[in-house]
């Protein structure tokens, strides 16, 4: 991991809004922490880089701050439609580039394997491809923010 993957990293913390993330990558161990108060629009954060021994093994451990969701609607519009859930934290984008259209808009109709959306992880890019087909009623999540596990993303009318 060299420095620009370092601060790329700074940048996504700072951006996801968690306050604290610890991760061991071979044997460079990091520590980003973010003070409780920050300043109004720049946020601080404090970073620790430490090198370790190859030989010692320790667990990668990720603590975030909940992350503020676009409202959905109400519960029970929501009991006919199928949630598309995130299987993994990262950056979401609703198409591979900016000047290319969305990969999905509300009103399309998906099948099984047509692709969703991207997922930026640590500077990889993972197609989301839907599991089942059907219209898409909402997009729950706004292009280019950074995302969590399991956090709503689509939802889709199966019938």
């Amino acid at each position: 991991m060299d420095l620009k993957d370092i601060q790329e990293l700074i940048k996504f913390v700072a951006k996801s809004g968690a306050t604290e993330v610890d991760l061991e990558i071979d044997n460079i161990k990091i520590s980003i922490k973010s003070p409780s108060k920050k300043r109004r629009g720049d946020e601080e954060m404090t970073t620790f880089i430490q090198q370790v021994p190859q030989d010692v093994a320790a667990p990668v451990v990720m603590t975030a701050a909940p992350v503020a969701s676009s409202p959905a609607p109400a519960a029970d519009e929501n009991e006919n439609y199928i949630t598309i859930k995130s299987s993994m934290i990262g950056t979401f984008y609703r198409s591979s580039s900016p000047e290319t259209p969305s990969f999905v808009n509300i009103g399309d109709t998906i099948k099984e394997g047509d692709t969703l959306c991207i997922i930026e992880a640590m500077k990889l890019f993972n197609e989301i491809e839907s599991e089942v087909s059907g219209k898409i009623v909402k997009v729950l999540v706004d292009d280019t923010t950074p995302i969590e596990f399991d956090q709503p993303l689509f939802l889709v009318d199966p019938s």
